[in-house]
């Protein structure tokens, strides 16, 4: 007897989960369906800061530290390795590595900051120590090509983590109140873009709809399909972020996680900012056109244009926590707190 497609995309979905949490429940320390939340920030703490992806200068980490000292009142303590070079990377993957498990089992380190983005968090994924990252829960926050330790770390160890901005962010009003609210004042928020030509969006499809929130940039999100280090989209949220990739690249991203069955079993879809995405040979589909053919089959809630991406205003997205979206209002409404 055949099974229904969506009942094995569930049973795919499970089963990668547990084969995931395999460690961790090998060593009694973790219920499978356990995620734990990591201590809220208190002004005066020390925050880490690493580049686990692209190139940092010295003049960046100045003003990084300037800026987290200054709008958020914590100290920086710098990773070993964050001004070494490697080719196009931020020095070599098992020092990169060693960074983010060092900085997870520093006591004295209470959140960890990415310095930025670029490419080689995927190159590190299997140097990472997940059970001791399991062990020691901590913020950790980022975005671009971040998304690979955010989703990494929350599949395999479990901990919420933060899609929000580098330390090379602009640390702005908007931002700024964000991280405050969810990360230190442990407060369930309601996300709600400005009343600004950056903050417009589209419907893609109305409704609302309720789930774990997950995702990231696109074409890491993309890149990562089919190793062990996705979380299970199994009825969540999906948000994601572009910049820089013509449509046809959008729609060979989203064409990727259709057929690997990511889409078909999500209950709801965020497309945050396509920033400077083009339309590039004529012809050519539009943006909106390429989501609707996508989405629209899917019969989930979703929407354009939230404020999510590699854009100054950007909101902190927690990844691992259950939220409610209304794709009429283009809101994201946390149904718990992300941090204890």
């Amino acid at each position: 007897m055949s099974i229904n497609r969506r009942q094995f995309l569930t049973t795919f979905g499970l089963a990668a989960l547990a084969t995931q949490m395999q460690p961790l429940i090998a060593q009694g320390k973790r219920s499978p369906n356990t995620i734990l939340k990591p201590p809220r920030l208190q002004v005066g703490d020390t925050v880490g800061l690493i580049s686990p992806a692209g190139i940092v200068e010295l003049k960046d980490v100045e003003s990084a530290k300037q800026a987290i000292n200054t709008q958020l009142g914590l100290k920086v303590k710098l990773g070993k390795h964050i001004l070494d070079r490697y080719g196009y990377l931020a020095g070599k993957d098992s020092d990169r590595a060693f960074d983010v498990n060092t900085m997870f089992a520093d006591k004295s380190v209470k959140a960890i900051i990415a310095m930025r983005g670029g490419w080689g968090c995927n190159r590190i994924l299997p140097l990472l120590d997940y059970i001791r990252i399991g062990s020691n829960p901590k913020i950790l926050m980022g975005y671009s090509d971040i998304t690979s330790l955010l989703l990494a770390i929350n599949a395999r160890s479990k901990i919420v983590t933060f899609h929000g901005p580098v330390a090379t962010s602009t640390w702005n009003e908007f931002a700024v109140n964000y991280v405050k609210r969810i990360l230190f004042n442990a407060e369930a928020v309601t996300m709600k873009n400005l009343h600004t030509e950056e903050g417009k969006m589209q419907v893609i499809a109305p409704g609302k709809a309720r789930g774990k929130l997950v995702g990231g940039n696109l074409s890491v999100i993309s890149a990562m399909v089919g190793s062990p280090y996705l979380p299970s989209c199994y009825k969540s949220i999906l948000f994601v972020e572009e910049v820089g990739e013509d449509v046809y690249r959008v729609d060979r991203m989203l064409t990727q996680l259709k057929n690997a069955g990511i889409l078909n079993q999500i209950a709801g879809f965020i497309f945050g900012q396509c920033t400077n995405c083009n339309l590039g040979d004529e012809p050519s589909f539009t943006l909106m056109q390429v989501l609707q053919q996508h989405i629209l089959p899917l019969g989930i809630p979703a929407w354009y244009g939230s404020m999510i991406g590699h854009i100054k205003d950007k909101f902190t997205l927690p990844v691992g926590t259950e939220v409610e979206i209304d794709a009429n209002a283009g809101t994201i409404k946390m149904l718990e707190s992300a941090v204890t």
